[in-house]
């Protein structure tokens, strides 16, 4: 079950708002509960300057085990969310294909039941991202909120 509290710790994408905005990113958290029906609610918190803001999403099931849908009220854009590796009490790693209007993107979230995650782990998300065709550039580990990192100061 992907249930429970979960840390983002990495993001890709290869969408505009990415690019405008990864220097400012920092790791957040996101909290996933099951509804009767077997979707997913989702909650995440995104760090926005020095507030966190807070947004609620229903991941609605497919046939397919692993694979959600979801249209975003505000922007019109579907999501299509596939779970592709976890074993729910360490990492899950979820790719999602988004399409609206103005054209696709591409996103990889890695999120972990804890702030730390290996290295292991780490080089997977940075590898699957870029099977999906995501460059460098586009692959961001999340620091920490409110944490410098050590040794970069």
């Amino acid at each position: 079950q992907l249930t429970g509290r979960w840390y983002s710790i990495g993001l890709a994408s290869n969408s505009n708002w990415f690019k405008e905005k990864k220097h400012l990113m920092k790791m957040c958290t996101t909290v996933i509960s099951a509804t009767a029906d077997g979707n997913l609610e989702v909650t995440s918190t995104y760090p926005k300057g020095d507030q966190c803001e807070k947004r609620n999403s229903l991941y609605t099931k497919t046939e397919q085990p692993g694979r959600f849908s979801y249209t975003s009220p505000r922007w019109g854009s579907k999501h299509d969310i596939r779970v592709v590796e976890t074993n729910y009490e360490e990492y899950a790693l979820v790719a999602t294909q988004i399409s609206k209007s103005t054209g696709s993107s591409t996103m990889v979230l890695l999120y972990s039941r804890t702030k730390e995650l290996s290295p292991d782990r780490l080089e997977r998300f940075t590898q699957f991202s870029r099977e999906q065709g995501l460059t460098d550039e586009e692959i961001l580990i999340l620091p920490r909120t409110g944490e410098r990192l050590e040794g970069q100061g």
